[in-house]
């Protein structure tokens, strides 16, 4: 039996429509901003502490829609499975990799570069980004 590991996630696009990826330090799959809720934390207080470790930034609170939630296998834990709640934000200020975060870029989710991506962002995350243009999200 596939142990799973629940997760949040966020869906930033920025004005062109393109999705933030990271990439955590010592791993090869990009992915969403997100990770694990803390006891007792809720989706968006999860999300929000993620999002300020990961890259500095805070999610605007009035613009956080809930997406669903998706399951893949997991990228970085063999054996595992996560199932992410995935919310589409906004953030302001800066955004920077910080933490465990290594790398980041911003990616069309219709034509994803040649990069070694989490199964959950490839399944589900981009097909879903692609399906839903920005003016969708206006």
């Amino acid at each position: 039996m596939t142990d799973t590991i629940e997760i949040v996630a966020a869906l930033i696009r920025d004005g062109a429509g393109r999705v933030l990826l990271v990439r955590k330090r010592g791993t090869v799959a990009f992915m969403q901003p997100g990770g694990k809720r803390d006891c007792r934390e809720d989706d968006v207080t999860a999300l929000a502490r993620e999002i300020d470790e990961e890259l500095g930034c805070r999610l605007v609170a009035d613009s956080i829609r809930p997406l669903g939630s998706f399951d893949a296998i997991s990228a970085n834990e063999p054996g595992f499975r996560v199932r992410a709640a995935l919310y589409e934000v906004e953030v302001t200020g800066e955004i920077a990799p910080k933490a465990e975060i290594e790398a980041m870029m911003w990616i069309d989710p219709a034509a994803p570069a040649d990069i070694a991506l989490a199964p959950l962002t490839r399944d589900h995350v981009l097909p879903l980004a692609s399906r839903n243009s920005v003016a969708d999200n206006a």
